[in-house]
């Protein structure tokens, strides 16, 4: 199609008069925007390398549902206006009805678009740039709107193996492939629907999804939903916490939270992500944001590049989502056409969010606060920034408001746009405290572990926050490369001051911060190797350690290290070689802080040496234990040393509160499992005869009330949290029965029942005669007059949670065989002396 007005000569040159735009890709936002350019009367060219529109779209897998999110935002575009399109429509649908109707639109709003005309060089200034494409043909437009997405730069695996031919980061048709091992790489919304698609029933394939994480930060709630259900059913496997370690001829090697693991695998879809093509980019004089690779290009409030006349808007701008797109090139060309950029279509909404903060300012005057004053959003594009707080509370508090307590559950991240907080580090002294000052941010702890707020944080002058739920901060911290390396400096400043305390401030240890790494440590991998002469000093962030010592030929178990713990002072202290061998029991992530800068610290500060040299000395008495007494009791260490390994099987390792039951005490009399019921309305917590034994321990089945709940990673309503004594518990009046927590628990301690009603007195039931009778079975009741509330609910240990006396299953055993205890209580030198001696 050939605008009104030019001419063709030959090589395809086209003269005469300038373009008033050229839009570079047919994407929604391309698309969008010329279809704008047509209905303004605006002379413009849309040029797509391929011979079809949307070529993103155009590529997702047959029969896809196309989701219209956020479903509360307008789109700028679609309708009629007098019988005639006023734009481009969209809304939800399948994939093959929403091209059909671009299609159809963008021939009757008579948009000029050349297709095969792939641009592979930009010229020229604005007001008259010359853009060549790779058929040779060449556009003259005064301004350009580069649509041109990501997605033609997928990234690639980082594994050995990456390049093998099963690997694709496309799926056209799920219905290519039948009775196939397939693996999906990614869990953001295109390989949550790829690995859907590929699961049903019909198609036969044994589909496995990976998760780096616990969490679907990347991905619509609503597919995070289907996914699950999906796993529940058995229609295909989540592996959480897992990546690719290699990839071999019909297998796959995964590297899993407690080790690698091979499984069978013919075809590999990747879908994690893409980048933007920045040397194309950068080639017209485009800036970007940062020297990062997923770095997105610098643009001003209407879209506008470095490059004056070249703007970028959808995924190279930032934002995928559809709606976002199409209304960006709307705007974009509204903004051409009358020198004034429309109101921006979330302005309401946004409006909303500010509307309780001070002074009743617009929406512009907060986002220009937040984004000037708070670090962690400074690397953002303006739309990301309205995103972002479009899933943010924003909030004023008074002084001495407290914004949240010590021990309240909440993994949200917190940033501080003016004032600035006061910690409280004392739980007995609420008056001392530690300044957070305005720019900064808190709760990066409970965002990190999962864990219940540590301290209670009140205001102490004026102080506005933003409150980023904890997938909100997930997808900052992987979209923004600056969040994310802020987030990761202060929450290791914070770390070493909680660890080494001693009266350190941040200016005592920012050349530690300053020099310290963070380090991914797969399940089994050795940190610390007995015999080496490095000097460096580890903090573990989280997951757990085993520190082991050579007696003879054979390793021998000194203690456990939970998450929050340091490790490797004795060889930087003293200059000595290791002692003992620090490794991984499950995947974790330690901090590495060179050996020399801690021993500056420790010169300036004497109080922290003094710590130091106590920890230190406790370890070296364990050490200098199990050295005397490698010939005398030679066979009780290595019996040990197994228990220790088979524990930390059990999960132990994990856990904060395990129930252990001693073979050699118990006498099989229930009264456990009869104590349980007692204390929750009939139904125990706990079995007994399940489970596994090593020598004389056992494991039966009850919760370990993890360190990170595995349960906690996927509940809709957030039912499950974690309460003052450490204990995870299920509300079973929010519970919604969806099976995710029974699902995530890997050691199976979670069932789902119906929840039993609260029995009438037996007055209660003589005289009126409704509800189950106190002798019958209230299941078989409630199913034969219809309780509406049989529906199943998820059962687990609580600790006996707010029951005097602790847990029951404790106070019932008569030969106190049943003990609940702490890994780091277990697995310590205390026990290991009681062993030894008995």
């Amino acid at each position: 199609m050939v605008a009104l007005g030019f001419d063709l000569t030959k090589g395809g040159v086209r003269l005469s008069d300038l373009y008033e735009v050229a839009i570079i890709g047919s994407g929604p936002a391309g698309m969008s925007a010329a279809g704008q350019a047509a209905k303004r009367g605006l002379s413009h060219v849309l040029l797509e390398k391929t011979d079809h529109l949307s070529d993103t779209i155009y590529k997702y897998q047959k029969g896809k549902h196309v989701m219209a999110t956020p479903s509360n935002l307008q789109l700028r575009a679609g309708g009629y206006e007098e019988g005639v399109h006023a734009g481009i429509e969209f809304d939800e649908g399948k994939r093959e009805f929403i091209l059909d109707t671009w299609d159809r639109q963008v021939a009757e709003l008579g948009v000029n678009v050349e297709y095969n005309a792939e641009v592979v060089e930009v010229s020229g200034e604005k007001g008259d740039f010359t853009l060549k494409t790779k058929a040779g043909a060449t556009f003259r437009t005064k301004t350009i709107i580069l649509g041109i997405g990501t997605q033609g730069n997928p990234n690639k695996l980082r594994c050995p193996g990456a390049d093998h031919p099963m690997i694709t980061s496309q799926l056209d048709d799920p219905a290519d492939y039948h009775d196939t091992h397939i693996t999906v790489v990614g869990t953001g919304d295109a390989g949550i629907e790829n690995a859907l698609g590929l699961a049903e029933e019909a198609l036969g394939n044994t589909v496995t999804i990976l998760n780096r994480g616990s969490d679907f930060a990347k991905a619509k709630q609503r597919n995070a939903d289907l996914l699950q259900a999906a796993h529940d059913d058995g229609k295909l496997r989540i592996r959480y916490k897992t990546s690719p370690a290699e990839v071999r001829d019909g297998e796959m090697v995964l590297e899993t939270e407690t080790g690698q693991e091979t499984i069978p695998c013919e075809t590999i879809i990747a879908r994690i992500g893409s980048q933007p093509p920045r040397k194309f980019i950068e080639a017209m004089g485009v800036e970007f944001t940062s020297e990062d690779r997923s770095a997105f290009p610098i643009l001003s409030p209407v879209f506008e590049s470095t490059k004056p006349g070249i703007f970028v808007i959808g995924a190279l701008a930032g934002y995928p989502l559809i709606k976002h797109c199409m209304n960006q090139g709307y705007d974009v060309v509204e903004y051409l056409a009358t020198g004034e950029s429309p109101k921006p279509a979330d302005e309401p909404l946004l409006e909303e969010v500010f509307a309780s903060l001070p002074g009743n300012k617009p929406v512009d005057h907060w986002l220009e606060v937040y984004q000037k004053n708070v670090g962690i959003f400074q690397g953002l594009s303006t739309l990301q920034m309205r995103e972002l707080m479009l899933d943010s509370n924003c909030t004023a508090f008074a002084p001495g408001e407290a914004i949240f307590r010590r021990n309240e559950q909440g993994s949200s991240l917190f940033a501080i746009a003016q004032g600035s907080v006061a910690v409280e580090v004392d739980p007995n002294d609420p008056s001392i405290t530690v300044p957070i000052g305005q720019g900064s941010i808190f709760g990066e702890v409970g965002l990190i572990s999962g864990r219940r707020r540590g301290s209670t944080i009140r205001a102490a002058e004026e102080t506005v926050v933003a409150e980023l739920s904890r997938k909100a901060a997930l997808k900052l911290i992987g979209s923004s490369p600056e969040a994310n390396e802020t987030v990761k400096r202060i929450s290791i400043e914070r770390q070493i001051l909680q660890m080494f305390g001693s009266g350190l401030t941040p200016d005592d240890i920012a050349p530690l911060v300053a020099s310290a790494q963070t380090e991914e440590v797969r399940a089994g991998q050795v940190v610390i190797k007995e015999g080496d002469d490095d000097k460096d000093l580890f903090i573990l962030r989280f997951g757990s350690m085993l520190v082991e010592k050579a007696i003879g030929d054979r390793q021998i178990f000194l203690s456990y290290l939970p998450a929050g713990t340091f490790f490797g002072e004795m060889a930087v202290i003293d200059g000595s070689k290791r002692t003992a061998t620090v490794k991984a029991s499950v995947k974790s992530e330690v901090i590495r802080l060179p050996g020399d800068g801690f021993l500056e610290l420790l010169d300036k500060k004497p109080q922290l040496r003094e710590r130091a040299l106590e920890v230190m000395a406790d370890r070296r008495r364990t050490t200098d234990f199990i050295e005397s007494q490698k010939d005398s009791v030679d066979n009780a260490l290595e019996l040990y040393t197994e228990t220790a390994k088979f524990l930390s099987e059990q999960g132990i390792g994990e856990a904060t509160d395990a129930l252990l039951i001693d073979e050699k005490l118990c006498i099989g009399c229930d009264n456990c499992e009869r104590a349980c019921a007692d204390a929750h309305e009939g139904l125990s917590r706990l079995d007994r005869e399940a489970g596994k034994s090593f020598a004389h321990l056992h494991v039966p089945t009850s919760c370990r009330h993890c360190e990170h709940p595995h349960c906690m990673a996927d509940c809709p309503p957030n039912a499950i949290q974690r309460g003052p004594d450490g204990e995870v518990s299920i509300n079973a009046e929010t519970c919604i029965g969806c099976g995710n927590c029974k699902s995530n628990c890997p050691y199976g301690v979670i069932r789902m029942d119906p929840v039993p009603p609260k029995k009438p007195s037996l007055l209660s039931w003589l005289f009126f005669g409704s509800g189950p009778g106190p002798g019958e079975a209230s299941y078989s009741w409630r199913k034969k007059n219809g309780d509406p509330d049989l529906a199943k609910k998820a059962i687990k240990c609580d600790m006996c949670a707010g029951i005097d006396g602790g847990p029951a299953c404790v106070r019932a055993c008569p030969t106190g065989a049943a003990i609940r205890v702490a890994p780091d209580k277990f697995l310590t030198f205390a026990k290991l002396t009681e062993d030894v001696e008995d």
